[in-house]
């Protein structure tokens, strides 16, 4: 993982003054920490990847709004089983996942 790319994912992350940060930014910083510190970042990560699936520019796109869902639950499955937001973001993930319409 690229350093520079660490660095401005911690700076992005803590200028946001969220819990979790929201928006274009968020998919990017999380993915970029989620390599450095998984057990960490790795929830978060979930999170806001089903939160892009709901994204209004995904409305045609139900095979990308698939691929994102199908990343949360493998990134909230990677989690270590003490994590004690696992078990909601593997809930979250697969719930949304269920509810999205198969390809025909």
């Amino acid at each position: 993982m690229n350093q520079d790319t660490v660095l401005r994912a911690r700076v992005k992350l803590l200028s946001g003054n969220q819990r979790v940060l929201r928006g274009p930014d968020a998919l990017w910083v999380y993915r970029a920490l989620t390599q450095v510190n998984p057990a960490v970042y790795g929830s978060k990560l979930a999170y806001v990847l089903v939160e892009a699936s709901r994204s209004h520019g995904l409305r045609e796109l139900p095979g990308a709004r698939r691929a994102l869902l199908e990343g949360a639950v493998a990134v909230a499955g990677a989690l270590d089983a003490a994590n004690p937001f696992r078990a909601k973001v593997i809930a979250k993930a697969l719930r949304a996942l269920r509810e999205e319409p198969t390809a025909s």
